[in-house]
């Protein structure tokens, strides 16, 4: 509320920031795992003097550059743009929260950076011990920044004693903090195994083909089991609040947990399959099949843990509307409009009152509702209120009933005008403005 507000209407509720972010955590998951790979091939290169298989982990860290520093970096930044713009307040509390961990994963990143563009271009130029100390440096500072957002990132769902005591530490060691670890190191080492797939498919050399084939399907099998492991840790660390609202408290988790629990025996399954000596016509087509795979299962996995925070941004420190808990009291009291700093209207009149409304919907509903959109669409969800009275009593309720979603914050005259934008506004129904005429007959009853 104290910021302005990127209306994206068919694209909002979220949208653009998860079509963003699964992509790009997917990649850098890569990046993370992808320099042990690296180093591990190109030492069994040496070990069995094989000039085949040393060119070709040059040729894929050809690719995991291309994939992981620009398509990755890009998608990195269309992050920060996204989230700045469609939740500005949840990220300035992060960056003030835990400014000194951002600066710490901002310098171990530019340690990744620089230390795969060495490795890449002094490949075959550099002497043997050498190159893969450098191999070692990257996967070390690529972890550690996984290490590094890891404990922003589960600092969303679950804070801890942060919400007491304010202190950095116990914000960043969070509850979830080390199942997390776990899990997200295990799966980038998966995917590895998923993504050596598509460069080991296109190779010429059958017998090459089919022994990378083996290796990264044993890179699939093998870090596979710790990633389970971190599932299950990560699932009895959650608080009650939010393993209810994982386990289908929220009506849309229930998909996205059946996404989850389907995709996950289909990614090993796939990988497992890449292992068979196949027609490489077949391994062509099937690796992007994987990926697409794992695509899935952990877009299910990141819609579940952000879905997990309802009604919170910040679990327990800021609701999805960008209010924090301790401004609600202010908030009720003094009313949303008045208080909030880039709305249109100040007070509610006959003459403004959709245009009020549509200024509450904006800040209270535009973060998780779309319009006609792929994501949380609002109309149908409010099709069966066709009164401004049932309008008003649903919304009294959030936050009551469906405690997956917050209540409406502000006064009963800016819940009424809330109530009239969404029956008569012309952006959710295709009925005409309500008329100053209309609100004579329908004022909130008191």
């Amino acid at each position: 509320m104290n910021y302005p507000v990127w209306n994206l209407t068919t694209f909002g509720g979220g949208f653009l920031i998860a079509f963003v972010a699964v992509v790009h955590v997917l990649v850098s998951h890569f990046a993370v795992g992808g320099g042990a790979y690296l180093v591990m091939l190109e030492k069994k290169a040496y070990r069995d003097e094989n000039l085949k298989l040393l060119d070709y982990v040059k040729k894929h860290s050809k690719f995991f550059l291309l994939l992981t520093m620009v398509f990755g970096g890009l998608t990195g930044v269309g992050i920060w743009w996204t989230i700045a713009l469609l939740n500005p307040a949840a990220t300035s509390s992060l960056i003030h929260i835990f400014v000194f961990g951002w600066a710490a994963e901002w310098v171990f990143f530019v340690g990744e950076i620089v230390a795969l563009f060495i490795y890449f271009y002094t490949f075959g130029k550099m002497d043997r011990k050498n190159h893969i100390i450098i191999g070692w440096i990257y996967f070390f500072c690529a972890w550690m920044s996984l290490f590094l957002i890891n404990g922003i990132i589960d600092f969303m769902l679950t804070p801890g004693a942060w919400i007491e005591n304010q202190n950095f530490w116990s914000g960043f060691f969070n509850p979830t903090f080390w199942p997390s670890l776990v899990f997200r190191t295990g799966l980038s080492l998966v995917l590895c195994g998923v993504f050596g797939f598509v460069t080991a498919a296109f190779l010429k050399d059958e017998k090459l083909r089919h022994s990378i084939m083996r290796t990264c399907a044993a890179w699939v099998a093998i870090p596979f089991v710790l990633m389970l492991i971190g599932g299950w840790w990560y699932s009895i660390a959650l608080p009650e609040g939010p393993k209810a609202m994982m386990m289908g408290k929220s009506p849309e988790m229930g998909i996205y947990l059946q996404t989850l629990l389907w995709f996950l025996p289909l990614l090993f399954i796939a990988s497992m399959v890449m292992a068979i000596r196949l027609p490489q016509s077949f391994q062509k087509g099937f690796c992007f099949a994987v990926v697409a795979i794992a695509l899935i299962y952990f877009g299910a996995f990141e819609f579940i843990r952000e879905g997990s925070r309802r009604p919170f941004i910040i679990y327990d420190h800021m609701y999805s509307n960008q209010v924090y808990v301790k401004d609600v009291p202010e908030v009720q009291k003094a009313g949303f409009l008045p208080t909030a700093k880039w709305t249109q209207h100040k007070e509610i009149t006959d003459e403004n009152l959709i245009d009020a409304g549509r200024d509450l919907f904006k800040f209270q509903c535009s973060a998780c509702h779309s319009v006609n959109g792929p994501l949380n669409n609002i109309v149908p969800i409010v099709q069966k209120y066709d009164n401004v009275f049932g309008m008003d009593a649903m919304l009294n309720g959030l936050g009551k009933i469906n405690d997956y979603m917050p209540h409406f914050m502000g006064t009963r005259e800016e819940r009424w005008a809330l109530a009239n934008y969404i029956v008569h506004g012309p952006d959710i129904r295709s009925t005409k403005e309500i008329t100053p005429q209309h609100v004579a007959h329908e004022t909130p009853a008191h």
